[in-house]
């Protein structure tokens, strides 16, 4: 599931980044509604900078606290077999 997250995050940044460029090279400055559209994009920018960072580390160190936790570490404490 977050990597479904990952791929929605990133392909919006890529739309806020068009805008972004189309209003500082392209025409958008000159058209008001697509300057008002721009100017939500480079907030939007910035949350998902945030966002994609915050699930990308969440995930990184999930498997430090994962299911498999003995089985990922190599200073794990091994379980003693009880008879």
């Amino acid at each position: 599931m977050g990597f479904g997250f990952i791929i929605i995050i990133r392909i919006l940044f890529v739309t806020c980044m068009v805008f972004i460029i189309g209003y500082i090279f392209g025409g958008f400055s000159k058209k008001p509604a697509l300057a008002n559209i721009t100017k939500v994009a480079a907030i939007l920018v910035i949350v998902l900078f945030i966002a994609s960072n915050a699930i990308i580390m969440r995930n990184s160190f999930g498997h430090f606290r994962g299911k498999n936790h003995l089985h990922q570490c190599d200073t794990a404490y091994k379980q003693e077999k009880h008879p």
